[in-house]
């Protein structure tokens, strides 16, 4: 296990939990934690449809935004993006397809009620109608259009959308269960966009207007109190996902844990329920150990969990413009992997976003292929836990 040097420990509700700043170091490479499931047990007896993996995936480059002329961010990924990860999808074995009820949908806009259960309505409202300083919009890196609006609005609303189908779905599936004993998946959901955390209250940054994971997070506390009381952010991008530390901040329902680089604030570092820094051109081995140490700490120690959000940004990959980390494409899907793990141990919904990636020059496939490849993967996955149930389904029946 990684070497710990720790500072002072986090004190919640007067008792100890988990340590606010780790840093770690490790010596081991990836090879320990880069075998996936890849079994490929038969089908036997075919899952019924409110039985398998629930997955629907937004999203909202129809809302793409003309930026100027060599302007640093990549609009056009989004729609190159969820293009790739429609034709790898149907490009599926049918089995594969069909063991997942997968739908991508275009993202509704957020509305103002939304909006305003995480940011400030005067501030909502200047965004809406272009009343916003030359300072402000410089901070968020966009000029203001009645384009700009709407993708803002969707790029909250997607993941809103997401995260509500996942509570309504395993709500539901929960209730009947009590009654039918059936075997349960959670429900998974996902947003070819979102993962904006730089934004706080009344202000934006980075690219960052609205926080939709935030938005959403506080939507369902609102919505489904009964069932969703405490909810985890999981924040790999490579930047910390300040914005969203600060709107958390003395929030218990909420956990905030954000994994980046120390080397790469741009603006004045916050503080997450969980923070870890790790150095300036970390490779896969380093990343990987750290990542799997601390998500076996938070389920043994700061749960339970009923929601979680994956922001998954893939600006630690070697080849991002803006990174300064230094992961592999098969480093980032050991990541994306040991987050499924997770989510399915604890066997919770789980909301992926797309969170950041920024080509070098005019070769943009690593990033386009390191994005896709997270949805893609996690349809993979559900899949593969559909076949596993199918399985055990089939052996229950064949002892009967």
């Amino acid at each position: 296990m990684a070497s710990v040097r720790a500072y002072a420990p986090y004190v919640r509700n007067g008792r100890q939990l988990l340590p606010r700043t780790r840093r770690l170091t490790s010596s081991r490479t990836a090879s320990s934690l880069a075998s996936t499931n890849s079994s490929s047990a038969p089908s036997s007896l075919p899952l019924a449809p409110r039985q398998r993996p629930f997955f629907p995936i937004y999203y909202n480059d129809v809302y793409e935004v003309k930026l100027p002329q060599n302007h640093r961010f990549p609009m056009e990924k989004y729609g190159q993006v969820r293009r790739l990860l429609q034709q790898r999808l149907a490009d599926l074995p049918v089995d594969q397809r069909d063991n997942v009820d997968c739908e991508l949908k275009v993202s509704p806009l957020a509305t103002v009620d939304e909006l305003a259960t995480t940011h400030d309505r005067d501030y909502i409202l200047r965004h809406m109608t272009g009343d916003q300083s030359e300072k402000e919009l410089r901070n968020v890196g966009f000029p203001w259009s009645e384009q700009a609006v709407k993708r803002s609005f969707s790029s909250v609303g997607g993941t809103v959308a997401a995260a509500c189908d996942v509570c309504e779905e395993w709500t539901s599936r929960t209730i009947r269960a009590n009654a039918s004993k059936e075997a349960l998946i959670a429900p998974w959901g996902a947003h070819v966009a979102g993962g904006t955390h730089h934004a706080f209250y009344d202000r934006g940054e980075g690219f960052c207007i609205f926080s939709d994971i935030a938005v959403a997070a506080n939507v369902v506390l609102q919505k489904y109190p009964e069932h969703f009381k405490k909810i985890l952010i999981v924040d790999l991008d490579v930047h910390q996902g300040n914005g969203n530390a600060v709107l958390f901040r003395d929030r218990p329902e909420v956990f905030t844990f954000s994994i980046h680089c120390q080397a790469n604030y741009f603006s004045e570092k916050q503080q997450s329920d969980l923070d870890i820094e790790l150095p300036a051109e970390c490779t896969d081995g380093t990343y990987l150990v750290t990542l799997n140490h601390w998500l076996s700490r938070l389920k043994e120690e700061a749960g339970p969990f009923d929601l979680i959000f994956f922001q998954a940004g893939v600006d630690v990959l070697k080849e991002d413009r803006l990174g300064r980390m230094s992961l592999t494409q098969a480093g980032i899907e050991r990541r994306n992997n040991l987050v499924f793990e997770f989510a399915r141990d604890l066997n919770v919904p789980l909301v992926i976003s797309m969170g950041g990636g920024y080509p070098k020059g005019k070769d943009w496939t690593p990033i386009i292929n390191a994005h896709t490849n997270v949805y893609f993967q996690a349809h993979q996955f559900l899949s593969q836990v559909a076949k596993e149930q199918q399985v055990q389904a089939s052996d229950v029946a064949s002892q009967a």
